[in-house]
């Protein structure tokens, strides 16, 4: 899969199950939907890298 910009991470389609770890992968259905939460056209591209940060430290 590569990396991923942090902009692309609403579009993924989600894994089925939560990984539960402790840093979540980018497909996560967590990750996915606080990603989806935030306004992305407000935010610039280094706001969006925190942004997605945070939502993996789960």
């Amino acid at each position: 899969m590569g990396k991923v910009k942090p902009a692309e991470v609403c579009d993924l389609k989600a894994k089925k199950t939560c990984c539960r770890k402790s840093t979540r992968c980018v497909r996560c259905p967590v990750v996915i939907h606080r990603m989806r939460k935030l306004d992305n056209s407000q935010l610039s591209k280094k706001q969006l890298g925190k942004a997605l940060k945070k939502a993996r430290a789960a």
